[in-house]
């Protein structure tokens, strides 16, 4: 299934059905008085979040979305029919916008949340509505209240607890496949990850958590370079960001810049990005000139605040502790409840 995680959908609510203009006409009662219904009430259209979607694929095909007149009135004092209302569900994690504004209308978090976009209008009253003593034939009924119409904006942000992010081709795939149940395509060449991937990390039986992979990252990524723009809006929501660090074959490659440039795109992005809980993950410390560089590394950017974990997603060295140390951090924020208290005790991160 493609991902597409933004929209542009047209949506008409319905018109309210016009009131009707009749009269009793009953054999001996040659005057009988006015019996004109009242229209339907139009459909409204209502957007609502549901939690087995994971695509605006189906607004991408499927544009225009109109909710259903309101009946009109008839004689004998019948009202109208309402209009059918119209139900439309996506993902969890997808705010709406007004496309002519820009004002963000709803932002749906939570499975089942709901917004009524467009009210459909209320039917028109019928000619009974407006007999008096001095005016016992009315020959007039209201017409029913239009409908309301709007062009929104769907734009999609996976909601995960931790945010990956790295250099393209840093092993950002491996490392999350490793970690969980995601099973993302994983090549040797840059950019193999063209869409978002989300994994389910478990701990343990009573603790797990999500961990959303972007395409990577490259310098200018927050001017539009490479595909990072395009993705970073899917780790706004995260609570913790894992910098994945690699040493690359290319000697002209730095650790600690790569570290330094990612941290600037990301503010870039968002300035509130990097004030978010962090560590620093050094992968394929299974190489020697890695593992000599990781000591240098954790002295640097620990006398900056930083937290340096390294791992091997090959032997699977550190990946345990990785688990934990995220758990760790994100029971503290209060971002789950946890299962273990074990995990608040005293560990090497700060």
């Amino acid at each position: 299934m493609r991902f597409i995680d933004e929209a542009k959908v047209h949506i008409r609510s319905g018109n309210g059905g016009p009131g009707c203009v009749s009269f009793r006409r009953e054999k001996y009662i040659p005057r009988g008085g006015p019996d004109g219904g009242d229209g339907g009430r139009g459909g409204s259209v209502t957007i609502v979040a549901a939690t087995a979607l994971a695509t605006l694929l189906d607004f991408r095909y499927r544009q225009h979305h109109f909710a259903q007149n309101g009946r009109p009135g008839e004689g004998k004092g019948c009202d109208g029919s309402d209009g059918a209302s119209m139900v439309l569900q996506v993902p969890v994690g997808t705010e709406v916008f007004d496309h002519e504004t820009g004002e963000l209308l709803a932002d749906l978090t939570e499975p089942d949340q709901a917004f009524v976009i467009c009210r459909g209008g209320r039917g028109g009253l019928g000619n009974r509505n407006f007999a008096t003593p001095s005016r016992q034939t009315p020959d007039f009924a209201q017409p029913g209240e239009p409908g309301t119409e709007r062009t929104v904006k769907f734009v999609l942000k996976l909601l995960a607890d931790v945010g990956l992010v790295g250099f393209p081709n840093a092993g950002k795939s491996t490392l999350i496949s490793r970690l969980s149940n995601a099973r993302p395509k994983i090549a040797d060449y840059p950019f193999t990850t063209l869409v978002p991937n989300l994994g389910v990390v478990r701990v343990d039986d009573e603790c797990s958590y999500v961990v959303a992979d972007i395409p990577g990252i490259i310098e200018g990524a927050s001017e539009g370079a490479g595909l990072g723009l395009r993705f970073l809006k899917h780790i706004e929501r995260t609570g913790l960001f894992l910098y994945l660090i690699t040493q690359d074959l290319d000697p002209e490659r730095d650790p600690l810049s790569d570290f330094r440039t990612l941290r600037d795109e990301l503010s870039k992005h968002d300035a509130s990005l990097t004030s978010r809980p962090s560590f620093v993950v050094v992968s394929q410390i299974d190489r020697p000139e890695v593992a000599e560089q990781v000591e240098e590394l954790s002295r640097v950017l620990g006398s900056e605040g930083h937290t340096v974990l390294s791992i091997s997603a090959v032997t699977g060295a550190g990946l345990d502790g990785l688990r934990r140390a995220v758990a760790r951090r994100l029971q503290a924020q209060g971002r789950w409840g946890g299962g273990q208290d074990s995990f608040l005790d005293n560990s090497s991160e700060s």
